[in-house]
């Protein structure tokens, strides 16, 4: 029996869910459900919810056009985004379409949205990733960050909120 408990506690020891978040997981930082987060190039701060129920992350944007530049697919559209301080900052802009998806609402009929590229500040690290462009006009947050993102940048303590850094170092 004795041997059985010490298996059992090494065991358990070993589990990864035992260890620290820096051993578990490396270079991931625990982040609250909400934090704060710096879009690049703007600069602007704004709040955004950890969902680890959505695959791809979205943003708030209004006025979306698609459209060929140099033979190539791209989206005109207008971030509308409430900062820290409760600004509204509306920044018309132009990126290159990385893709698109399909996003399918418990009532509503599928949706297929702009996905693009853009860089935000995390935890004081600088981030890449794809953003649907979505109009979350009647969302809390202007900003939802999804699976995708986290992967390899953070774990979500679902008890708290602001654990990170919105500013680049």
């Amino acid at each position: 029996m004795r041997w059985f408990l010490s298996a059992v506690i090494a065991a358990s020891l070993a589990s990864p869910f035992n260890a620290t978040a820096d051993s578990r997981t490396p270079g991931k930082v625990i982040a609250g459900w909400v934090e704060k987060v710096s879009l690049q190039p703007w600069n602007v701060i704004v709040s955004a919810k950890l969902d680890t129920g959505a695959l791809t992350s979205s943003i708030h944007a209004e006025d979306i056009e698609r459209f060929e530049k140099d033979d190539e697919r791209w989206v005109r559209f207008t971030l509308v985004l409430e900062d820290e301080n409760d600004k509204v900052h509306r920044i018309e802009t132009e990126q290159a379409l990385a893709r698109n998806v399909r996003i399918k609402d418990h009532d509503d009929p599928s949706a297929r949205r702009a996905v693009v590229e853009l860089e935000l500040c995390f935890d004081g690290r600088r981030h890449r990733t794809q953003f649907s462009l979505a109009d979350r006009g009647d969302f809390i947050y202007p900003v939802l960050l999804g699976r995708r993102f986290m992967e390899d940048v953070a774990v979500v303590d679902p008890e708290s909120t602001f654990l990170t850094q919105a500013r680049c170092e």
